[in-house]
Order: structure tokens, then sequence, then C-alpha cells
């Protein structure tokens, strides 16, 4: 089947990438067989995909970026992110009750902007901004087709953007029975889905791999399963639930699995002195976390079994359609608010190890449309050695030995660091790719993940 009709602006943003890249020799990559003018090619050729490999870095905005690539591999150096052949950037606003624009994004609003095409308010989840009503998502529609899917973060599972692919609630703190005070029209009782965790596991997701154990903890208070965890009803469901590494290596893709690795967010790979006042002593990150439990699996082994069990499940079927995968590392996010440059580019480290397995997958799989963006940006901010902050700050020591200042000023000291109402970096390879080229809009990702599986 042709891929559909490029328009005019995107044709010439197209041809523009390849006039660029046919200068460049192709060479073997680590990505794969193909160098950057095939990557090129065939990213603009459109097409249809089999699989979908969604990569988001939570708060991962441009001076997020520059931070790791700084610090990890030097200025001139490039990450994996770095290297897909198509680049643009896209807005991020949410909107108001009213449908007028909130400039400034949270991760429910900005994630329910890419899995379902609608905007809504701050704190929605995959909700609609003024009725409250369920918008059909991603996620569900590539389930509707006969896609396997599944969804991997560094976050609970029940947080924002792992939540806006397989739920829909009032308010994104209703993440277990227990936390339903916000939604009270989504209780079961009220003839509602239940709480976030309910709607994961009610929703057979084939993969779900992250943290949030002390939500599938609290019991079930209405409806088939109450009276049980929401672990139980999962298991109940024909989950296979496992909590470390060696258990998740083991695990089999004839049953959907659940994986709960932490008690709430899984905890950060990198250390160090955060943030502080009038700044920090130079200082280099610790590359260990004494916090994070062994057998913890990182972001990167997790994309590789998740790619696993979804690529089983199809070929036990006999299915000829691939799968949707969206892995989160969410913790650039969280580290960016707590003023922690170290946790923050640890975990951007980690996130772009994902990236390299999601970019390998493809080069063997062409069929597979990977893109890679944010939800938002954020307040880490690189500036001179000389700059005094009136907020926090921190200086570092690069991999190249040499000093780089980091500041957090959009709130005072003390206080949880704010997002910002940047555009962000979006990035892609695979049919459809082109699509993210130009400056476009957070809801135009959803079109381009449903032309890309053809999903009606």
């Amino acid at each position: 089947m042709p891929g559909p009709r490029l328009s005019r602006s995107r044709l010439v943003a197209a041809s523009a990438v390849v006039a660029a890249t046919a200068a460049v020799v192709a060479v073997t990559t680590t990505a794969g067989a193909f160098g950057p003018n095939e990557q090129a090619q065939r990213a603009v050729k459109g097409g249809k995909a089999k699989n979908v490999i969604l990569l988001i870095g939570d708060g991962m905005g441009d001076s997020e970026i520059t931070l790791a690539r700084d610090y990890t591999v030097g200025a001139a150096g490039r990450l994996n992110m770095d290297k897909f052949p198509l680049t643009g950037a896209y807005t991020t606003y949410a909107v108001h009750a009213d449908g007028t624009p909130d400039y400034v994004t949270d991760s429910a609003a900005s994630g329910t902007g890419w899995a379902t095409g609608v905007k809504t308010v701050n704190g929605r989840i995959s909700k609609t901004p003024g009725s409250n009503k369920a918008v059909p998502t991603i996620l569900e529609l590539a389930q509707k087709d006969g896609y396997a899917t599944g969804s991997v973060t560094t976050a609970e599972l029940t947080d924002a953007t792992p939540a806006v692919l397989a739920a829909h609630a009032a308010d994104r703190s209703c993440q277990g029975p227990a936390d339903m005070a916000k939604c009270p029209t989504d209780t079961i009782a009220k003839g509602g889905p239940g709480s976030i965790a309910e709607q994961s596991v009610d929703h057979k997701v084939d993969v779900l791999l992250g943290g949030g154990k002390q939500r599938f903890d609290q019991k079930v208070t209405d409806g088939r399963y109450k009276g049980l965890t929401v672990t139980e009803q999962a298991r109940k469901l024909g989950y296979q639930v496992v909590t470390d590494d060696r258990s998740l290596k083991a695990v089999k893709g004839d049953k959907p699995v659940l994986g709960l690795f932490a008690p709430g967010n899984v905890p950060t790979e990198w250390t160090g002195k955060a943030a502080a006042v009038g700044g920090t002593d130079p200082q280099r990150c610790v590359t260990s976390n004494p916090n994070r439990p062994a057998g913890t699996p990182n972001l990167a082994d997790q994309t590789t079994k998740a790619i696993q069990l979804l690529e089983a499940k199809q070929k036990r079927k006999h299915s000829q359609k691939g799968f949707f995968l969206q892995v989160e590392g969410a913790s650039i996010d969280k580290q960016d608010h707590a003023a922690d440059p170290c946790g923050q580019i640890g975990e951007t480290a980690a996130f772009d190890r994902a990236v390299k397995v999601a970019r390998a997958y493809a080069a063997k799989h062409p069929d597979t449309l990977v893109v890679t963006t944010a939800d938002h940006g954020h307040s880490s901010q690189i500036v001179p050695l000389e700059a005094q902050p009136p907020g926090l700050s921190s200086t570092l020591i690069t991999d190249e030995g040499q000093q780089l200042k980091v500041n957090y000023s959009t709130n005072p000291p003390g206080q949880s660091q704010e997002h910002t109402g940047t555009q962000v970096r979006i990035a892609a390879q695979g049919p459809q790719a082109y699509r993210v080229l130009g400056v476009t809009d957070q809801t135009e990702l959803f079109t381009t993940l449903r032309e890309a599986l053809r999903l009606r």
C-alpha cells in the first residue's frame, strides 16, 4: 500500500534532509547496517509500520539532553538519541477547561496529547478538558486491531505517563483503589472503571514493567475483585508477576507480564550532591546508588525483555501484526524537580541506553517506527562558571575534565523546581518518521503513531 502524500511543507523539509545527508558517506553504525543517507531516505518514504517503539524522556528538554551529553560523551560527542535521521520540535501546552491555552503542561495533560490526539487540562488522564469524557488511546486502538502492547517506566506504573495509555481518570492522583478522592465518578461503586492500577491490569496490556508496587498492593473496594489486592486481581486476569531482574529474565511470553520493581518510583542509577544556594564545590557524580536494591533491572534491559515478550506473543498467535511499546525514562523529570544534577544525568544516560536498544532492534526490523521525545521542558540550565544564580546551582567536573555549572531557579530554594513551557525535541526513524519534521504539536504525534500502524 503506498504511503500518504506528504504536504508541500513537509516534502520540502524531507527533501532538504535527504539532500543534506546525501553528502554524508554511508557507514555501518552501532545502530545497524544503514548509514545516515539510507536511514533518512527510508524515513522519508512513509509506508506502514509493523511495530512502534515510543521513547519518552520525562522532562527531557534540550537543556537536559545537552547536560547529559556534555557530562557523559563530551561537548562534541553524540548520544544515541542524537543519531536519529530526522529531527523536529513540538509544542507541549495544555488547555484550560474552556479550551484556551495553558502554556505550561504537566505530564498527565502532555501524555494525553500524544496518547489520544486531544489536549486536556493539567492533571487529567486521557479525558476531555471540559466534559471529562474518556477518549480512546493509541494503546487501546492498537489492542483492538490485534497488536501486542507494552509499557515500561522507571516511575510507578500508575504515574501519569504510563497511565495515559491504559487508563482514563479525572485526576492523575487516583492511582490505586485507596487514592480515589479526586475521582468520585471514576470509582467502580459509581459505575466507573476504577483506579489507574485497576484499569491498567483490566486492559490486559501484555507487558507492564516499572515501579509502584504500593499501588498494586492496595485492596479493591468494589466490584468483581472486591477484597483482593490489585496484584491478586492481575493474577486472576492471567498475569505473571515478577519483582526483580532474575524473575524478569526467566519469565516467558505465554501470558501477560506485570513487573513491579519498587514500592514507588524505581531508585535512580546515579547519586551526587544536590544543587545548593551559592553553588556546590566541583563534584564528580557517583555512578552507583546505595539505595538502589541489587536485582533492580535497568531500563535498557527492561526494554530488551519487553520487545522479546511482545514479539513472542505475536509469533505464538501467528499474527502478521507487530507491537506498540512505550518506554519512559521518568526520573529525569523527578531529579530535575529535586535540583539533583547527578541523579538527572544518570537517568538521562539510562534512558539513552534504552534508545540504543530500540534503534538496534529497528536496524534489524526496518518496518519499526522509533520515536524519541519528551513530554515537556524542565528547569536545569547550563550557565557560565562566573554566573551567580539567585537560586540553586551546582558545579560538575565532566568526563572531559572540565567544569560545568548547572542552575535551577524556577522556584525558591526549598520548593520543587518547575516544568517550563518550551517546545521540545522529537526525533524518529522508520515508516512515517518524516511527520516529525519542522515544528508540530504534541497531538500530532498521536496521528503519526496511528498512521504508521494504520489504525482506525
